[in-house]
């Protein structure tokens, strides 16, 4: 009993350790947190002309109880695999329309999952293939804004995708 005790106390000791491990190295994304510097922590690639790196993840994690399916997303900024070589606030704000864009699709991806028809004999492959469609978008639209705002230094291209990313997140407002 004593050994089980023990270990009681060490989960509870470590979870605030993980956690805080946790808001070391990632952002979730927040309509009231801004990116900033300071949120960038790697060191950037002396092999790369990129002002700036910017390394988000969308994550789906699910569980299946009694035919039911729940599902839980995340939209997250890595600090520890993003860097910033011109720390201006207008790269910045470029950067931060690639978390942006993150989060629109976290938002289309939550649409979808909404919509499906849950399939207990195929769920895990209906998953799979709905998650790689909206990765798949969001990649090419993370390629589309950096090519036409080429990588924000045209900055008339900049303000109108900066004005479409919002516009987005209007239309993706979670239900």
């Amino acid at each position: 009993m004593a050994v089980f005790q023990k270990l009681i106390l060490i989960a509870l000791f470590a979870l605030p350790l993980l956690s805080k491990a946790q808001d070391d190295e990632f952002v979730e994304w927040s309509p009231a947190k801004r990116l900033t510097w300071d949120d960038y922590l790697a060191k950037p690639s002396s092999s790369s002309d990129a002002a700036a790196i910017t390394s988000t993840a969308l994550g789906l994690e699910y569980h299946v109880r009694n035919n039911a399916l729940t599902y839980k997303i995340t939209c997250k900024f890595s600090k520890t695999r993003s860097w910033g070589k011109y720390k201006t606030d207008y790269i910045l704000e470029h950067e931060q329309g690639h978390f942006d864009i993150t989060e629109i699709f976290a938002r289309k991806l939550e649409n979808a999952l909404r919509e499906y028809d849950f399939n207990p004999k195929k769920f895990k492959s209906d998953l799979d293939q709905i998650y790689r469609e909206i990765m798949g978008k969001k990649e090419e639209l993370q390629n589309q804004y950096d090519v036409e705002t080429d990588y924000s230094r045209n900055k008339e291209k900049q303000a109108e995708w900066l004005k479409k990313i919002q516009r987005e997140l209007l239309r993706y407002t979670p239900a």
